[in-house]
């Protein structure tokens, strides 16, 4: 290990040596500040800022749509752009880019190749948290539309993941269709096993679980975390917070020290160490 990555590594387990219980279940738990904009007590600030329809910054960039990209150049500069105009708004992290191949159901959020989704998240870096694992391209209709969506796995959908692994992706968005599973991507341990057996160390973060109605947040929030989440999204302010107090029996036990070495890791790497 480089001196640098010591340095982070005694840093990282000197904060969670200092951490309460209840700042550890906190810090693992991700919800809405403002409209598009999220935080939490790990202090990192996510944004859905993917250009198009979905932007958190109206007047930052991207400035068009996934699909309207043509080449890997393009997509990069845009992705370095983006990256930019995020540091400057206080936002570390921006959830994108999608991931899933154009032949799913998001439309113009879809870029025409998983090459220019790939350079996008080059161009992003450090600010990069690619989405949804593990691929809608199969799917017929967006998670955000249906309760319930089947989907499959096929190696084009880990193609852009593969790639964007090897150059250094920090972040992952894991998804909440069902790849014949009992229980959706995002609570299911053989999606986080799959991600890590493509060789990411980074931090997995779940789609926001409170668009999952058919149980409380009090049984879905530690089964996410149980499965391999680092962190647990929520729109809503009020299911976090009973999120973070659902999770406070596995903070005493010291289940949460793993993802909170990611989280912390990531924010130092983010911030560049500062």
């Amino acid at each position: 290990m480089a001196i640098a990555g010591v340095a982070v590594f005694v840093r990282v387990a000197a904060t969670i040596l200092a951490l309460t219980p209840q700042q550890k279940a906190a810090s693992v738990v991700v919800t809405t500040v403002r409209p598009g904009v999220f935080s939490g007590a790990a202090g990192l600030t996510f944004a859905d800022q993917e250009g198009g329809a979905v932007k958190a910054l109206h007047a930052a960039p991207p400035w068009r749509a996934a699909n309207g990209y043509t080449s890997a150049a393009q997509a990069r500069a845009a992705g370095r752009a983006t990256a930019r105009a995020l540091r400057t708004a206080g936002v570390d992290v921006d959830l994108a880019p999608v991931f899933d191949t154009s032949d799913g159901p998001l439309g113009s959020r879809q870029f025409a190749s998983s090459t220019l989704a790939v350079a996008f998240a080059q161009g992003l870096g450090s600010a990069a948290c690619a989405k949804h694992f593990p691929g809608l391209g199969s799917a017929g209709y967006s998670t955000d539309e249906r309760p319930h969506v089947d989907a499959r796995v096929r190696p084009k959908d880990l193609a852009p993941y593969r790639a964007a692994i090897r150059r250094g992706l920090p972040c992952v968005m894991v998804g909440h269709a069902f790849y014949r599973t009992r229980y959706r991507a995002s609570l299911e341990p053989s999606t986080y096993r799959l991600l890590r057996g493509l060789g990411f160390d980074g931090v997995a973060i779940t789609d926001s679980l409170s668009l999952v109605h058919d149980a409380p947040v009090e049984r879905w929030a530690p089964q996410a975390i149980r499965a391999g989440a680092d962190l647990v999204l929520f729109t809503s302010p009020s299911h976090a917070r009973r999120a973070v107090r659902a999770l406070l029996p596995a903070a005493r036990r010291g289940e949460l020290d793993v993802h909170l070495a990611r989280v912390l890791r990531f924010r130092l790497e983010t911030r560049g160490h500062s």
